[in-house]
């Protein structure tokens, strides 16, 4: 696929024309005409191909498929053989691939809009006046304003203006890089503080942005949740075993047992059709498709549709503090002079801070929260400024006689912090945000102070808690979710909120900014909740080590700090009301920002993952059957008993029509185990059952001379009564819907066996097949429960012995 795209590249490439260059002034911008000139000539900003398949290949991928392959020769075999009857199964294959393809392009459809409704804009600059485009209608020399959190839609020039740039995408380290004027903005980073105006330099296919948004949007090649890879396994072993079996049983037949050529090839077919899992991986899809239009609905936009399964089986849930537990909003709630600081040898402390919010940008929330706070100012015109950084935790303005600095405590106090310690922890143990003001002695360089301030007084800042927080959180901690807090802030302060909030054992905090080695780390990340003074690095850090442990770990961020963290989570999570950075990186995005539909997301996971996981038992029980019974016939020179058409018959009624209405039951259980071992010990006892019986009444009917035509018909009616049987099972507790579901699939294999009997090859039975067929049905009940007693009994053995009793 991304040959096909980088040769469309190519292709559009070829067809730009050489267009002149244009430097225009940053508070201009170009013109409409220039605008039209670069639109015409093709140097606009419009990116490859989303990662998304086109409904070509959507119906490509559906029809040319190695199972469809193979029904297509056993097709032709059976016209050779004139076996026309048996083609029964045809209607089935192309029904499942129609409905594929119609449920994954109505998915597409659905997804395609939420992502055009969630697309990058850009702030540009043209004929004079500022609008907000959508960043692919850019054009070559546009000039566009950079803000924090902004990412940088094409490589590009700053011309005025100066901010702090993250190149990790690019890099792969997380240092911040300040650019000023003439400085190259590379595309693909992020800008974390500052504002700039910039001179697009690289548009559309030539930046890096078309690369690079290709491996923020989707998981890497054969990163897979659990059950896909699951199937995938299952798919891959028999696609590669029918080959084999299905020579082997038609050169026994054939040859050795000197049957006739259509009847030698209508039993292979049989045995071969049995042992695909035709709809399974269809089913996985569809449900998938469907559960991704369903979160659509309720505004929650799906970058991988398999980050569904993942967020499911989450048991550690990292979040931050503001924008998740608390509104993105912030407000100032008290100003404190510092009990050393004489008001009356200079401005007075409230006009000081105004100066100090006049000259700097609007760039995040805090200042935001200061200028509406601090309206009067002196008028004092800075020399220079910096904009706060998530590394050193500080801003900074440089006036005429003073530079002040405000900032973290533990960053901006340094050696001195101690001093006022106490009163710092005592105002942000009341769950606000405390930053120091002061004045600084030093010269600014944008990197961390080499001493501590002269602190004048405390900002108080807080964010209201989201009133859903509590009731979300407590969800969380009875489904056995783990939640981390993990802030930049002062640890007490996050301790505080997260208490309020609900969050289970928030007390347990650790100040991240004291952990120097790995196995310190380790230590506070394991036994800790709220961590506090946490860097960009950290954040990844704690997420890998998580990992480590063991855990699937799910994480929430909205801002350019949380970047590398949620690249690195099992399921990544994003507001879309935070930075372009983070929606591009995670694979889900709250395009409400509403933490509170978090649990509707880990419930659909649930129902999704649990109902296939259930629908997957019932296809598996054909196919282990399938693939026992024809070793049984090999192995015992027996031709194989059953007819592709009676398959066809069992399929539909024990396992394609209650399958999919079961898969899209609501289902609110705990996963636990794995996806491959729970289908397979839940199919083992139904598909040895079905050997037992039908193998046994195969070897009677041939000692006591019964028609094979009736040992067909008596062996069909044998695997509809297990198949039934394993269906009630595996559908208990039985509600209105399931009961439904489960006495239509009855009475539908009743009406097919009595009124189509020919085209299902269902014949009349003689006295003495009656009387095994009744022997062996009676049968298949008591030896059904004891192998499933047996191999539970197996299963809680092994669990315990590998040290996994949670899973029984």
């Amino acid at each position: 696929m991304w040959k096909k795209r980088k040769q469309h590249m190519i292709e559009e490439e070829d067809q730009r024309i050489p267009t002149p260059r244009y430097c225009p002034e940053y508070r201009q911008g170009l013109t409409s005409q220039q605008v039209q000139q670069h639109s015409l000539h093709g140097w606009t900003n419009a990116a490859i191909d989303p990662p998304g398949k086109t409904t070509r290949e959507i119906i490509h991928d559906n029809l040319f498929t190695y199972f469809n392959l193979i029904f297509v020769i056993l097709t032709v075999l059976l016209c050779i053989a004139g076996s026309f009857r048996e083609l029964t199964f045809l209607p089935v294959i192309i029904l499942n691939t129609l409905i594929g393809i119609v449920q994954e392009v109505r998915a597409k459809k659905v997804l395609d809009n939420l992502t055009m409704l969630n697309a990058p804009h850009a702030t540009v600059v043209r004929d004079g006046h500022k609008s907000v485009i959508d960043a692919e209608e850019l054009v070559l020399d546009d000039i566009v304003i950079f803000n924090a959190g902004n990412q940088v839609c094409a490589d590009a020039e700053v011309c005025a203006g100066e901010v702090q740039v993250n190149e990790s995408l690019l890099t792969g380290e997380s240092d911040e890089i300040t650019k000023r004027k003439g400085d190259k903005l590379m595309s693909g980073s992020f800008i974390v503080s500052g504002k700039c105006h910039a001179r697009l330099d690289k548009v559309g296919m030539d930046s890096y942005i078309s690369r690079l948004t290709m491996k923020a949007k989707e998981m890497q090649e054969g990163e897979q949740s659990e059950m896909i890879r699951s199937l995938n396994k299952l798919v891959k072993c028999v696609g590669i075993a029918i080959i084999p079996i299905g020579i082997a049983l038609f050169v026994q037949a054939f040859f050795f047992q000197q049957e006739g050529f259509q009847s030698s090839i209508t039993s292979m077919v049989a045995a071969v059709i049995g042992m695909i899992p035709e709809g399974l991986y269809l089913l996985a899809s569809i449900a998938l498709a469907v559960s991704s239009v369903r979160l659509a609905k309720k505004k929650v936009l799906l970058h991988d549709m398999r980050c569904i399964e993942t967020l499911a089986r989450v048991n550690v849930l990292c979040v931050d503090k503001t924008g998740t537990i608390t509104e993105n909003t912030m407000k100032v709630q008290e100003v404190i002079q510092v009990r050393d600081y004489d008001s009356s040898d200079a401005e007075t402390f409230s006009m000081l801070i105004g100066d100090f919010t006049a000259a700097m940008e609007n760039d995040n929330t805090t200042i935001a929260a200061m200028k509406e706070y601090f309206q009067i100012s002196s008028g004092k015109r800075p020399i220079s400024k910096t904009g706060f950084s998530s590394a050193t935790k500080y801003s900074s303005v440089t006036f005429e006689d003073n530079v002040y600095v405000l900032g973290a405590p533990e960053f901006v106090l340094r050696e001195n912090y101690e001093r006022y310690e106490e009163e710092i922890i005592g105002y942000a143990s009341k769950g606000v945000r405390v930053l120091v003001f002061g004045i600084y002695k030093g010269e600014i360089d944008g990197k961390a102070l080499r001493q501590g301030i002269i602190p004048l007084g405390y900002i108080l800042l807080a964010n209201p808690i989201r009133k859903e927080a509590k009731e979300t959180f407590t969800y969380f901690s009875e489904q056995g979710v783990e939640v981390k807090v993990i802030s930049g802030d002062n640890p007490v302060t996050v301790s505080e909120v997260a208490k309020k909030a609900g969050i289970a054992n928030a007390e347990n905090y650790v100040d991240a900014s004291s952990l120097k080695t790995e196995e310190q780390t380790r230590k506070a990340v394991l036994e800790n909740t709220v961590f506090g003074r946490v860097t960009p690095s950290q954040k990844r850090q704690f997420v890998q080590l998580l990992k480590e442990a063991g855990n699937t770990v799910a994480m929430t961020g909205d801002g350019v700090n949380d970047v590398l963290a949620l690249k690195d989570a099992d399921c990544s999570i994003a507001m879309a009301s935070g930075s372009d950075a983070a929606v591009q990186a995670s694979q889900l995005v709250l395009l409400e920002s509403n933490f509170s539909c978090m649990p509707q997301v880990v419930m659909e996971g649930r129902r999704v993952v649990n109902n296939i996981q259930r629908s997957a038992t019932l296809f598996l029980v054909k196919n282990i059957f399938s693939f026992l019974l024809s070793l049984f016939s090999v192995v015992f020179m027996i031709t194989y008993p059953l007819r592709p058409a009676q398959i066809s018959l069992i399929s539909l009624f024990t396992i394609g029509v209650p399958a999919f209405f079961l898969a899209l039951e609501p289902n609110k259980n705990i996963i636990k185990g794995h996806f491959l071992t729970n289908v397979f010990l839940k199919a083992l006892p139904a598909a040895l059952t079905n050997v037992l019986a039908v193998g046994a009444l195969v070897v009677f009917g041939q000692t006591f001379d019964v028609n094979s035509t009736d040992i067909s018909t008596a062996a069909t009616m044998l695997l509809a009564i297990v198949g039934f049987m394993i269906l009630y099972k595996i559908s208990a507790p039985m509600n209105l819907v399931r009961t439904i579901v489960v006495t239509v699939s009855i009475a539908g294999l009743i009406f097919c066996s009595i009124f189509l009997n020919q085209l299902f090859a269902i014949t009349g039975m003689s006295t003495k097949c009656v009387m095994l067929f009744v022997v062996f049905s009676i049968a298949t009940e008591p030896v059904l429960r004891y192998l499933t007693s047996f191999l539970g009994k197996l299963r809680i053995y092994y669990l315990r012995l590998r040290g996994r009793a949670e899973e029984v």
